[in-house]
């Protein structure tokens, strides 16, 4: 059975940083797409940002662009978000996804793995 964990969230104000791991565990790690979303009360899941496989492909959704960085640890059966120059509209729960294809896509419905969140709230 393939188990995602994810951790790091937290309070942050406004300018600060975090940075949110989500572990991998059952399953091949180095075979499956990793992303994250993130979602607030009342609105639909969002896709954030995706990884490849090997790490070379990369793609963010054009909100976090430039202040987030997707990346991975295969070793580690990790991947990681950095989430720097945070803002108060980033507040949300965020969620690791796993999809068994090389890259992911922004819609939720491809993904077969999901954690269970962590939330992440940044004050002004």
């Amino acid at each position: 059975q393939v188990q995602l964990v994810e951790s790091g969230g937290g309070l942050v104000q406004a300018g600060g940083s975090l940075r949110l791991s989500c572990a991998v565990s059952g399953g091949t790690f180095s075979r499956y797409a990793m992303s994250w979303f993130r979602q607030t009360p009342g609105k639909e899941r969002e896709f954030e940002a995706t990884i490849s496989w090997s790490g070379m492909n990369r793609y963010l959704a054009d909100s976090v662009k430039g202040r987030f960085t997707i990346s991975r640890d295969n070793a580690k059966n990790t991947v990681y978000l950095q989430m720097n120059s945070l803002k108060p509209e980033d507040t949300a729960v965020y969620y690791c996804a796993g999809d068994r294809t090389y890259y992911g896509g922004p819609g939720d419905y491809e993904y077969d793995y999901w954690g269970q969140g962590t939330q992440v709230t940044v004050s002004s």
